[in-house]
């Protein structure tokens, strides 16, 4: 049996990214909440290959 979970980066952006959520409504509702609440981090993101994290 093939393992049922296989990263991809592109994929995880692609659904869950900044872009992804101001693309929908309630993707703006998702970040409208987030921001409420008071997250540090509103999106799924990739550490930088040019160093910081």
């Amino acid at each position: 049996m093939k393992p049922s979970y296989r990263p991809r980066n592109k994929r995880r952006i692609a659904k869950h990214g900044f872009r992804a959520r101001m693309a929908t409504r309630w993707g703006r509702a998702v970040l409208s909440r987030r921001r409420k609440k008071g997250r540090r981090q509103l999106v799924v993101s990739l550490p930088s290959k040019h160093g910081g994290s």
